[in-house]
């Protein structure tokens, strides 16, 4: 807007010059304060900027900030964080899966369910009061006849009861799941009458899915994890059978393997296993980030589902003998109605037969098997296992305890946060906090050297109850301190013995407060570390890890090897299909 200004100049009163000058001193102030405001303002932006990326997509906006999950991000976004679910049934049936049993039409209601216990919770929410969160955070409570409902939501007042019999469901599955395991001690088990047969699907299932790769997480190129037919690109300085694997990688890692397994056979009809490569966890990825409809998400499952019914292995057996790996937490795959997150291919009632192999299992669901989360070694050979080996048993643990993560802000459950502090606060070298909200955590190499160094690593609950770093702090010689039985306990039994004393120590989170963990780990013995770091290393490692594609171990067995034989173990157990 053009602005018109005389140049003769008025004659100014002293009255007038006095008030001249006051403005004159007041705009100057102004302007010095504004500045000032401004420089400030510049400050704090600059510094939230550097603790959080802020993207759009369509119209969601994502605030992402520090996490390991997706390389140093955390998104609070529609979505973002998979929810806890408890299927309940309208006859309060238990919705427990079955072997030989048909559940080709099975469906079942899911519930919300908060990630920590003591909450009154509402709109089809359990409410449970005075319990055992460890087990209430991931248990169906089957047979509950004490129930008082009120506008959708379940009040349990006999919760010792209640609870005491969730455990037992969950301790009797893993019983049986212990039961298909097999007993050869050899690397690969005889293939006589075990064939396996790997489904060639339409490359929309895998193949595409990976060629998506660029476009999955918006502010990295997520391809460069997938390289390698899934171990990622190789890691120098921690030597050989070292690769910057993503823990959502077991897909690819998985069938790449079983693809050169020596009992796979081209002939469908001699086969006793089938393996279904779909990249399932890849599907909700690709989603993760874009604002799409519910029935688009669940779009590619549903055309998994009605390919396999056209398949005649599929019709012989209902499933019942096919299996699937996905490379992410069971929730992912039960959305609920509540929610956007993730897709309904796990609720799917077709999808009940088969065995699912993830790295967090629901634990009331029998056909939902725990295998170890993607490491970062991946050994070629029964050297390379021995080498790493003797490494870390020699290894100078100058740390007594270590903690890799960060604090959950807004999390129900703070045992974190009160970890931290009990860590921060002792200021005497004892304990090493690696505050993953500033350090790339992401870089296997800066962790697994932490974990070398240290007896004993913290592992509280993330996200879901699962950690990827358990697995770390195992492969590295360091002491898992567990505080929640369903991060392993309840999750792996074909990998993890039943005695969970010989390889970690259990304290309870509810007790966290009342206790300084430092202090309690640092009054177990040096015989007992040295022993159960001798049974990790000697026993476990070589069973949590995944060799490399071409691995060809002879004295041990790798964490597929252990797998393989045990799912052709558990088909045996099957009742032959009627052949018409």
């Amino acid at each position: 807007m053009a602005v018109s200004i005389s140049r003769k100049r008025p004659k100014l009163s002293s009255r007038n010059l006095e008030a001249k000058q006051s403005y004159f001193g007041l705009t100057i102030l102004y302007n010095f304060l504004s500045r000032v405001s401004a420089l400030v303002f510049l400050i704090i932006l600059i510094y939230v900027w550097s603790s959080f990326s802020t993207l759009i997509t369509g119209n969601i906006i994502h605030v992402c900030f520090s996490t390991r999950k997706l390389n140093n991000l955390y998104c609070l976004s529609a979505g973002t964080h998979p929810s806890f679910e408890i299927p309940t049934s309208t006859n309060n049936s238990s919705s427990i899966i079955t072997p030989g049993i048909d559940q080709g039409n099975a469906t079942t209601e899911p519930v919300k369910f908060p990630d920590t216990p003591h909450l009154a919770t509402t709109s089809s929410r359990i409410v449970i009061n005075d319990t055992d969160e460890r087990v209430a955070n991931a248990v169906k409570f089957p047979d509950t006849p004490h129930l008082a409902t009120t506008s959708s939501r379940i009040v349990i007042n006999d919760t010792d009861d209640r609870v005491a019999n969730a455990v037992k469901v969950v301790e009797e599955q893993l019983q049986v799941h212990r039961s298909w395991r097999s007993k050869s001690n050899r690397n690969y088990a005889t293939c006589d009458g075990k064939g396996i047969y790997v489904y060639d699907l339409p490359s929309k299932f895998n193949k595409d899915l990976v060629g998506q790769c660029r476009d999955m997480v918006p502010w990295q190129d997520f391809c460069r994890y997938l390289r390698n037919e899934g171990l990622g690109e190789p890691i120098a300085k921690l030597g050989k059978g070292w690769y910057k694997t993503h823990q959502y990688s077991l897909e690819l890692i998985f069938h790449s393997r079983v693809l050169r397994h020596p009992c796979r056979v081209s002939d469908e009809t001699v086969a006793k296993l089938f393996y279904v490569p779909f990249y399932g966890g890849l599907d909700i990825l690709r989603w993760h980030f874009k604002n799409v409809s519910n029935d688009v998400k669940d779009s590619l499952s549903l055309e998994l589902v009605k390919w396999l019914e056209r398949q005649e292995p599929w019709k012989r057996n209902s499933g019942k003998d096919h299996v699937l790996v996905l490379g992410k937490i069971s929730w992912d795959f039960r959305r609920s109605s509540e929610s956007p997150w993730g897709t309904r291919l796990l609720e799917l009632g077709k999808m009940q037969n088969p065995i699912k192999l993830l790295i967090e299992r629901q634990p009331w669901h029998l056909n939902d098997i725990g295998i170890p989360h993607p490491t970062n070694f991946h050994p070629h050979s029964d050297n390379d296992i021995i080498s790493w080996q003797l490494k870390i048993i020699r290894s100078n643990r100058k740390n007594l305890v270590s903690f890799a993560g960060a604090a959950r802000a807004n999390a129900e459950d703070n045992t974190r946060s009160t970890l931290i502090n009990q860590c921060t606060s002792l200021g005497n070298g004892k304990c090493h906090f690696m505050n993953c909200s500033s350090v790339k955590c992401d870089e296997a190499e800066v962790v697994i050297k932490l974990f070398v160094e240290s007896e004993f690593c913290l592992q509280p609950p993330g996200d879901s109850p699962t950690r990827k770093s358990v697995f770390d702090s195992l492969i590295s010689g360091c002491i898992p301190v567990l505080f929640d039985p369903f991060t392993a306990y309840y999750q792996y039994p074909w990998h993890l013995p039943h005695d969970h004393d010989k390889y970690s120590v259990f304290m309870d989170k509810k007790e966290v407060k009342e206790m300084n963990v430092v202090e309690r780990l640092g009054n177990i013995s040096l015989r007992d570390r040295e022993n159960m770091r001798r049974y990790i290393v000697y026993e476990l490692l070589p069973g949590l890890v995944y060799g490399d594609y071409n691995a060809e171990p002879d004295k041990f067995q790798d964490a597929f090897t252990i797998t393989i034989n045990n799912l052709l173990q558990r088909v045996n157990t099957l009742e032959q299909p009627h052949k018409n």
